[in-house]
């Protein structure tokens, strides 16, 4: 009998320990194979633990071991990372690693055909046709040669099997191109110059350091970190770019494209199976050298890393708000970290906690004041809708009507920008006050007039709007309050027929392609009035812009969110840094109710520094992030006295702890989600450590969920809905 390998193989399923199974080989931890799990044949990793006594007849055998690089060693300390920060099961951290379980096997070849040999005795019109298509002797598709030569797919066959022609593996086409470093970059600027110098040396130094690359919006950062890349290049090393929407990544590929001579991996959620199979595959042996991806791209296997860099590094899109709980920057840090790879933070609004970091010390603070070319940035002013209202029924003041007005006779782009999807926020019956609300969720349903429907946007619930009151049965007495983005287009027509008006918003028809489509057609001039959502704010370059127009400033104030003044001020600096950019002289107009907040008043007088202090004194005085730590739990059941009761349960068996506070338990601000009832209770501590400590002994002794009860653990929230 053959000599028994026992290994430890973690498996992608809601575990936090492996299991041990045999092998008739050794294996290196990280290799990736198939055992038995119950009746099923599951994927795992070998695992790099000590292997604890087992009784050896008890032991199944490893099904297969794919013919695969192992894992990085790196990569399995990130996902024990990770899983130990997030209290998270070991093998659901690992499962966003096997996330293209098609890439373990080699892919199948392409076939085609090829003329091999002399033609033959019987030569028709057809043969001489598709002959002819085929002199070039290059290798087709038999249905692509067919189509060709106008014939079917059977004169082919019969060529095949008269030896003229010969069936041949075709190559697949590269999922990703060769990048060339060498290849001339932007003309930079003095101060781009010394900043892109900075960033090099970070990559030459092969270990793990951290750099904030801070700049106004249009300052050029990414022609900046784009060096830092191109020397991870010509260290033959790979590199990783997050960013933080799908929708940026047309434009960003297109740059990257033209200043390295060939297109990146893609990563995200809009990939085709066999495009993600491929650049998964790839990223693990090597031949895949740069990959563009969304949060999830950071526990792709890659070989050799060599470059991290997180874009638009402010963006509350790195956070993932299920399943594991986690967010992709800070993760992108430590990945860096345990790799000894360099890693580049940048944003033209920087988050306070990598504000923080760099000027503790812990990061590089490389700063552009100034944007590329010597354009300044837009004036801003504040227009009071206390004195300055709209009419009656509309949602423009006239202030903004008349730079609008005057914006098109010069010939250029404004944009409007309102951070609400639809046409109306609330919908309710003047007779009797009824509103129209999600049956399963805990808020009210968006008029989407477009497609005629009142939809949720927690739950994604869509039904028609009625044309009576379901509540008093009154015909026609439903009226849309507030605006959305919708509404205010139908505003815009009213006012200006003539100008071409485009909306973006995310729940549009048409996803992902027909956003990328309408930002080409913005940045071609086809549009004179743009009207977005968030989606807008997201470091697109529109050269005609000249207008921003802000519809409600004050909509971020208006919670108890303690990062409210933080995100208000980052979206609104982000959203009016897209006029001007061009260099023309630019203005933005911000509408309130309350222009006399610390953060409208920032944004008026474009004093970020000021801003910036008062935010982080602000934490500092309170405990918050990143001066202490939060943790937030979330107690959620099919009815509210089950997830009540076992909330309140928790924290009577919360152990006391020095410096740390427990509040709640308290109904969650969106109460019902998705048809279940929530609660919230919230941890602050002044250290990560004390945090995890007081959490892995509070938890280890609470009572555990049953029934319908889940319990959702977010360290570091960002989010307290």
């Amino acid at each position: 009998m053959a000599d028994r390998h026992f290994v430890a193989v973690q498996i992608p399923v809601a575990i936090d320990r492996p299991y041990t199974y045999a092998s008739d080989r050794p294996l290196l931890p990280g290799s990736i194979v198939a055992v038995p799990l119950g009746p099923r044949i599951v994927t795992g990793v070998v695992w790099p633990v000590e292997i604890e006594p087992v009784d050896a007849a008890r032991v199944r055998e490893i099904e297969q071991v794919f013919d695969l690089p192992p894992l990085p060693e790196a990569l399995i300390r990130l996902i024990d990372w990770v899983a130990d920060y997030t209290l998270s099961p070991r093998g659901m951290v690992l499962r966003m690693v096997l996330r293209a379980p098609g890439a373990l096997e080699p892919e199948k070849p392409i076939m085609g055909v090829r003329l091999a040999g002399p033609p033959p005795e019987r030569m028709t019109g057809a043969r001489k046709r598709l002959l002819e298509a085929a002199a070039d002797g290059l290798a087709w598709s038999k249905s692509g040669l067919a189509g060709a030569a106008g014939v079917s797919p059977g004169v082919v066959d019969g060529l095949v099997k008269h030896g003229t022609m010969e069936i041949v593996a075709i190559p697949a086409r590269p999922v990703a191109g060769e990048p060339d470093p060498e290849l001339p970059p932007a003309d930079l600027t003095d101060a781009q110059e010394k900043a892109a110098a900075q960033l090099v040396d970070l990559v030459k130094a092969r270990d793990y350091g951290a750099a904030l690359l801070d700049g106004v919006t249009g300052s050029g950062k990414t022609e900046v970190y784009f060096e830092a890349v191109a020397q991870a290049f010509r260290a033959g090393r790979q590199v990783l770019i997050l960013l933080p929407e799908i929708a940026l990544t047309g434009a960003f590929l297109d740059r990257f494209t033209a200043r390295f001579g060939a297109r990146p991996g893609e990563w995200h959620s809009d990939m085709a199976t066999k495009t993600r199979n491929r650049v998964w595959r790839g990223v693990l042996g090597g031949e895949v050298r740069a990959v563009v991806g969304a949060r999830s791209a950071l526990f792709l296997p890659f070989a050799d890393l060599g470059l991290i860099v997180v874009d638009e590094e402010h963006d509350g899109a790195f956070k993932q708000e299920d399943g594991v709980i986690y967010h992709a920057r800070d993760m992108a840090v430590v990945r860096a970290s345990l790799g000894d790879i360099p890693i580049v933070l940048s944003s033209a609004t920087p988050s306070v906690e990598s504000r923080a970091n760099a000027e503790r010390g812990r990061y590089t603070r490389v700063h552009l004041p100034a944007r590329f070319g010597g354009g300044a940035p837009p004036v801003i002013a504040a227009i009071d809708l206390r004195a300055e209202p709209p009419e009656r029924g509309r949602w423009l003041s006239p202030l903004l009507v008349e730079a609008i007005e005057a914006t098109l006779k010069a010939g250029e782009q404004s944009l409007l920008f309102l951070n609400r999807r639809g046409y109306a926020p609330l919908t309710l019956c003047r007779t009797c006050g009824f509103r129209m609300s999600c049956p399963n969720c805990s808020a009210w349903l968006v008029e989407h007039r477009f497609r005629g429907v009142l939809a949720c946007h927690h739950c994604g619930r869509e039904e028609r709007r009625p044309v009576e009151c379901p509540h008093c049965g009154d015909a026609d007495s439903l009226t849309a309050c507030g605006p959305g983005v919708e509404r205010l287009e139908e505003e815009v027509l009213e006012r200006f027929g003539e100008a071409r008006t485009l909306v973006m918003s995310s729940d549009m028809l048409g996803g992902v392609q027909r956003l990328r489509l309408e930002l080409e057609a913005i940045r071609r001039g086809e549009a004179d009035i743009i009207i977005g959502t968030q989606l807008v704010a997201k470091g697109h370059n529109f050269p005609g812009l000249s207008l921003v127009g802000v519809v409600d400033a004050d909509l971020g104030l208006a919670h108890g969110d303690p990062r409210a003044g933080e995100r208000t001020f980052q979206l609104l600096t982000q959203v009016t840094g897209r006029a001007g950019r061009a260099g023309q002289a630019s203005r933005a107009f911000l509408q309130t109710h309350a222009p006399d907040h610390p953060v409208i008043q920032a944004l008026v007088s474009g004093d970020s520094e000021r801003f910036y202090e008062q935010e982080t004194a602000m934490r500092r005085q309170a405990g918050l992030p990143p001066f202490g730590r939060l943790a937030g739990i979330v107690v959620s059941a099919a009815d509210r006295g089950t997830a009540e009761n076992h909330a309140r349960a928790l924290a009577r068996a919360a152990p006391a702890g020095e410096q740390i506070r427990l509040l709640g338990p308290a109904e969650a601000p969106i109460a019902v989600l998705r048809g279940r009832h929530r609660f919230r209770l919230l941890i602050q501590a002044h250290s990560s450590a004390a945090l995890h400590a007081w959490l892995h002994d509070w938890l280890g002794k609470a009572p555990k969920a049953r029934g319908s009860i889940r319990v959702s653990i977010d360290i570091d929230p960002m989010s307290f809905l």
